[in-house]
């Protein structure tokens, strides 16, 4: 008898003909963790960067820090603002169209900004149109890491997180290096060129269709498997425009299904005070250093520490969650993570030396890095990886404000009371307040749970009555039972 080898190749394609593939858990997926590295190298790394160029766009155009800074807020709020347009594209067309269009745009702004002929102008190119281009790429990006992952999810967007860090404390310097040899017109040119490359990992991202029960946004015990199936407009093929046109929009309003599942509520919710309070160290940090004394070079190094000991909370995190024996915690971990960050904060104005602010600077990269890998797996673990690009562009989306308001708000405190430490403290509090946010709803859920199981075990339990003959309607009167004579 001969027997028939299957390969994996094969294996998937006779998968997709039955209606989906499970998740790789590896094999292209680690292919899509570089390509997913390399877009959060060019989106959040470059966009740290840009503060580089203040000084020279100061001096060039002759304005103050205010006006100067709005370039940096618009970066950023700008790519957080528009991540559901880059969800929507990535759902209707494909992440690999979103990425490579996004990547397109993002070059476009950087090598029109090297034009610049004032401030304003670098509004519309460097902030609006180079972070349009950003948030068509990290979304889609980081979404199709969840959808080939599952069982080494975390450890897989611990690497993929980790090119902001790493991005940080590389380019930096090579920036600083470009400017002082081409001046900041020739940098953005060649960062245009670099940034360029996202088209190339947009190539990476090949799609695929998992299982229909691989898909749906409700998680039973399970890991990766899934309870309910997603409700279909129509079980047969659509037979008119109209009607085809009627269940196009009912799958785009699907695709938004989660916004009224109170579990997500409370993690948006979450998300608002979590970005409240996040920018605030990496704006502030620095011109604290210097002003309780500490030297330029050491105020300067605070940030690279910070930026490479997040690259470590990325990836170790991402695997410390990945173990059995807490994967079932994920939630739990990352509440911590989002906790101790607001303790540092806490105590920052007590440090007033280089060598106490380094510890500082080891604990807040560390957490850091470690809730940024975990947001992605936490949104996953709760509205399933059918709606995991359009959940992450609304996350992202949530961060937008607070990243263009909290800056500004944070140094009104400076400027009203003379020192850092209310500005800390609100980034703290607002930390803080977004762990205890998620652990006080985890705590109800276990106390229903309790209550629940105890509800459960009064019940009396209910005798097996096989074998036995029972009268289900037995007469209130047995006298007036009818008594039926045999027939012979």
């Amino acid at each position: 008898m001969a027997i028939k080898v299957v390969g994996r190749t094969d294996y998937m394609a006779q998968e997709k003909k039955k209606g989906g593939v499970l998740p790789p858990d590896g094999g292209w997926g680690w292919m899509i963790v570089a390509g997913c590295f390399v877009v959060t190298v060019c989106t959040r790394a470059v966009t740290r960067c840009i503060s580089i160029f203040f000084v020279e766009f100061q001096m060039h155009f002759a304005k103050d820090y205010s006006g100067t800074a709005w370039i940096h807020s618009l970066v950023d709020c700008t790519t957080m603002l528009c991540a559901p347009l880059g969800s929507l594209i990535g759902n209707q067309l494909s992440c690999r169209i979103a990425v490579i269009l996004g990547g397109f745009l993002a070059s476009v702004g950087l090598v029109l900004s090297s034009f610049a002929t004032s401030l304003e102008y670098l509004y519309a190119t460097l902030g609006l149109l180079t972070g349009l281009g950003f948030a068509l790429c990290y979304t889609p990006a980081i979404a199709m890491v969840g959808i080939y992952f599952c069982e080494r999810k975390a450890l897989a967007y611990g690497i993929a997180m980790s090119g902001s860090g790493i991005g940080t404390f590389i380019l930096a310097p090579v920036v600083q290096l470009l400017i002082e040899h081409y001046s900041w017109r020739g940098a953005l040119l060649i960062l245009g060129g670099f940034v360029l490359n996202l088209c190339v990992c947009g190539a990476l991202l090949r799609p695929i269709i998992l299982k229909e029960e691989e898909a749906c946004p409700l998680p039973v015990d399970s890991e990766c498997g899934y309870s309910v199936k997603p409700p279909t407009l129509n079980g047969g093929p659509t037979r008119s425009a109209a009607s085809d046109a009627k269940q196009r929009c009912f799958q785009s309003m699907q695709e938004y299904h989660f916004l009224l599942m109170p579990d997500f509520l409370v993690l948006a919710g979450s998300f608002l005070l979590l970005a409240s309070g996040c920018s605030l160290p990496f704006v502030y940090l620095v011109p604290y250093a210097l002003d309780v004394g500490v030297g330029h070079q050491h105020a300067a190094f605070l940030m690279s520490i910070l930026g490479v000991i997040d690259i470590v909370g990325n990836i170790t995190f991402g695997w410390l969650t990945d173990r059995r024996c807490l994967k079932k915690y994920r939630n739990i971990c990352y509440m911590f993570a989002v906790g101790m960050e607001g303790l540092c904060c806490l105590f920052i104005p007590l440090l007033r030396t280089f060598v106490w602010l380094v510890p500082f600077s080891v604990l807040y990269g560390y957490f850091d890095g470690a809730y940024v890998a975990l947001i992605p797996v936490v949104t996953s673990d709760v509205v399933g990886r059918q709606y995991l690009s359009s959940a992450l562009g609304v996350v992202y989306f949530l961060h937008a404000v607070p990243y263009l308001v909290s800056p500004p708000i944070g140094g009104w405190l400076v400027d009203t009371t003379g020192t850092y430490t209310a500005t800390f403290f609100l980034s703290g509090f607002a930390l803080i307040s977004s762990s205890l946010l998620l652990f006080s709803v985890a705590i109800i859920r276990y106390c229903q749970r309790n209550q629940k199981k105890n509800s459960l075990s009064k019940i009396p339990k209910l005798v097996s009555c096989e074998g036995k003959q029972v009268d289900y309607y037995p007469p209130k009167n047995k006298d007036l039972m009818l008594i039926i004579p045999a027939t012979s």
